[in-house]
Parts: structure tokens; sequence; C-alpha cells
């Protein structure tokens, strides 16, 4: 087999940043490009070659428009699985079959993990908050929960059980009560019994046999059979993310993600074995954006070595590869400090720090979610540390945030205010209010400040109604 090619960039040559931008432009979710394979799908479908984005904003019209028809025909050309409109919701009896014939094991898994993220979620849950001056006023901020969320799980290579695990047990925690799932009609999505198995157990009752981008549009819009949602959450592929892009607005989403990175940090304290697997476990999501950044020159053939022992003996070893070869990349800087400049215009996804002081390195960088030290591997958070492994991609970490409870809490501010506390302010609002040329809103104020008899109207006298005589017949 061929000797493993992952591109080097020297942070001290001249094209360095045009090196890291082309890198990090690969993985842009709003990328103009149009590959071959979506070349060759779009014009099988649409009669036309259209750029991801082009092709998604038709598909979200087309469901917006005209429902569940629009769903049913984009799942028959994109899927290749023709539905039948009662087919399209999962029954709850097939939810208990499955959940019945599931592992044990499995099952105790699932809870396990399910208890630490319900753990961690309703333990960073806001909480309502007032302040009250007395003779005065009073201001609250109340949090509820959303009233009806969608979740859309992806079923491509693999089933994945703790996507589900990562944003129906955030969503409970929150105190959702209204939970909707869509996974693909295939054997990874929505036939997959675990995946069946994994909606009982969690206590999810509506679960539908749609994907793609025709599965967030039907969510955010609803159509017939699938009420709308408050809220879309869920990874996905290039599509759903500009699907989520595209229905923002209508419906709140979580993030827009696109394909799974990680930038493993480390100095000459690292284990190079530890940090190839690390950038082996990203690459085999295949897209997976695995990068290596470090000070330490010999490392990077340390590293490069035990990549090629490890994919030798890995089951999708050539999808790693190939991914490590695309996505990948070798980063060499002068220093710590450029290494974490280099880190933060990345703004990465995950971030694995292996340096003799993890702590102070993460002080001063963005990403959506940083795991400390030889012994905290990216795959603790995916699957059962607490947090959601829904996280920001594509150096959106550098203004949004990874998944949790309190994404599906709305806050509401109340606020109550005696006479007295009215004059108190009544006297620059009505100044603020005038200079903004809004005399109605000074008014309200002024009106109420000035007077000074009842707040309420009297309560109406009742009318005397006059007794009813009866009389005799």
């Amino acid at each position: 087999m061929a000797s493993l090619k992952v591109r080097r960039i020297d942070l001290t040559a001249n094209n360095a940043a045009q090196q890291l931008a082309k890198l990090r432009d690969q993985f842009r979710i709003d990328a103009e490009v149009t590959t071959p394979q979506s070349k060759k799908l779009t014009q099988a479908v649409f009669g036309e070659a259209l750029a991801p984005a082009k092709a998604v904003e038709r598909i979200c019209t087309d469901v917006r428009d005209k429902g569940l028809e629009a769903v049913l025909h984009y799942t028959e050309l994109f899927d290749k699985v023709k539905l039948k409109p009662d087919a399209i919701r999962v029954k709850e009896s097939e939810l208990a079959e499955a959940h019945a014939a599931a592992e044990p094991e499995y099952l105790d898994v699932l809870r396990r993990i399910r208890y630490n993220i319900d753990s961690f979620q309703s333990g960073l849950l806001h909480r309502d908050a007032e302040l009250r001056v007395s003779g005065s006023h009073e201001l609250h901020l109340r949090y509820r929960p959303l009233n009806r969320v969608g979740v859309y799980c992806p079923g491509g290579a693999a089933a994945y059980p703790s996507t589900l695990l990562m944003t129906v047990c955030p969503a409970q925690a929150a105190g959702v009560k209204d939970i909707a799932v869509t996974m693909p009609p295939k054997d990874t999505g929505a036939y997959n019994r675990d995946m069946l198995a994994a909606c009982h157990e969690l206590g999810v009752k509506e679960v539908y046999r749609i994907g793609g981008a025709q599965a967030i549009a039907a969510l955010a819009y609803g159509t017939e059979g699938i009420p709308g949602v408050d809220m879309v959450v869920g990874p996905g592929n290039q599509f759903v993310a500009l699907a989520k892009k595209f229905v923002y607005g209508t419906v709140a989403v979580d993030c827009l993600a696109g394909p799974s990175e990680v930038v493993v940090v480390a100095d000459d304290s690292a284990h190079p074995n530890y940090v190839a697997l690390d950038l082996i476990a990203q690459a085999e999501h295949s897209p997976g954006v695995s990068i290596l950044v470090t000070w330490y020159e010999p490392l990077l053939d340390e590293v490069k070595e035990a990549l090629e022992k490890r994919l030798a003996k890995l089951g999708r070893g050539d999808l790693a590869r190939e991914s490590l070869e695309r996505f990948g990349a070798f980063v060499l800087a002068p220093d710590k400090q450029t290494a974490m400049e280099c880190v933060n215009e990345m703004a990465p996804e995950h971030l694995h720090i292996q340096t003799r002081d993890p702590d102070a390195f993460a002080e001063e960088v963005d990403a959506g979610a940083i795991f400390l030290g030889p012994f905290t591997p990216v795959a603790l958070g995916d699957y059962a540390a607490g947090p959601s492994h829904v996280l920001p991609t594509g150096g959106t970490a550098r203004f949004s945030s990874g998944l949790s409870a309190n994404d599906f809490r709305k806050r509401t501010s109340i606020m109550r205010f005696t006479r007295n506390g009215l004059r108190d302010f009544a006297e620059d609002v009505a100044f603020l209010a005038n200079k903004e040329g809004l005399t109605a809103h000074a008014l309200s104020v002024e009106q109420r400040a000035n007077d000074s008899g009842p707040a309420a109207r009297p309560k109406p006298k009742p009318e005397k109604v006059a007794p009813v005589v009866a009389t005799k017949k």
C-alpha cells in the first residue's frame, strides 16, 4: 500500500495563510462547489446540475408549497423508496417490538449514557430570576420549554443511536414534551431496529421515515400528517445543513453543522499513538477533518508512522485514509503562541489539547468542545460524557455553541411597576421617547405618572332587578 500522504503546512511559510484558508474552505457548509457526485445527483433529480444551496432551496420551497406530495416525491428520487402517505410514520407498535427484541446490554448502555446526559443537562439549566425594588417595581426573567421540537437523525454509513441520545435527552431535560424524530428510510435509519428501540427507550412516540432536506422542510413547515415544530435540531450532510439554514426564521435551528472536524494540539509530551488514534477516529466519519497542530517537529513523523500502522488494521481504514489525505493536515507552528492563533482562526468543532499544560491553552482558544489531556479522547464526548455532541463546525464556533438543554427553552421578561416606581422612570422615558419622535410613548408614561386618581375604573354597580312575583293561574 502506498505511503500515507497528509498535507503539511508550515506556518512560517509565506503562503501559510492561503494554505489554511484553502483547507478551511473545503468544509464550509455554504461552499457553492458542485462536485461530480452532486452534479450527477441534481442532474437526475432536477434535470440540471445545481449547486447544493440552489438544490436545497428548490426542495424546501416545493415542500412548503406542495406539502406531503413533495416529501414523498423527493424521498423516492433521493432515497429510492416509494412510500405511501400512511407509511411515513413508524407505528408505535413497531417501536415497542424493536425495544422488546433489543439486546439487554444495548438497553443498559443506553440507560447509563442517558443518565450521564440528563445529569449534566439538568444541572446547567438557566433558572428563573427576579429583582424586587421595595415599593417601586419588580423584574422577572422566566424560562419555559419550547412546545414542540423536531430531531433529525442521519442514516448514512452507519446508524447513530448516539445522536438520538445527544438531541432528545437535552430537549427532555429542558422540559419539551412533544418531540418528533425523522430518520431516512434506510437500514441505517428508520428501518434500523436499534434506532427504533432507542426511540422507545427514550419515550419518543413520533418517528417519521423521511430524511434529507425534505425532512427538515417538513418539520419546519408542517405537512399533512406531520405537524410543524418550533425548532429543528440534529446533524446531517451538506443538504441537511443548508436546509436548516433555509428554514431558519420559520423555526429555530441548533447550528449549521458541516463535516465533523478535530484539531489536535500537541507538544513533545504527547503520545504519538494517542494523537494518531484521535485523528483516525475523526477521519472514519468520511468525510471528517483531522488536523494536527504542533510546535514540536519530530512529532509529525512519529504520528504519521502511527497512522500508517493503525490504518492497516482498521475496519474502515480505506475510508479513513482517503479522508486524511483529502481533509487532513499536519500544521507546524514556530511556537506555542502561533499555534494558539492558528487554532483560533479555525475555531474547530472538537479541540483535543495534549500538552504539558492543557488548561492554560484552553483558556485562550475557541472551539465547540475542548478535551484536555491524554485520557480524554473526543469519543468520550461523542458518546457518553454528558455534553451534546451536536457542535458548530466550519469555524462557526467563533460565534456559536454546542447544543444544550438551554437551547430548548425560551426566556421572557416580566415586569410590574407601582405608581411610585413609574414616576421614578417617567421623566427619562419621556425624554428619550420625545427625542425619537414617539410622542405617544411619552404620553403613555406621563399621563399615568401625573394622574392621582384610582388606577382602575371602579366596578360598575349591579343593576337592580325587580323581583319576580308569582301569579296564580
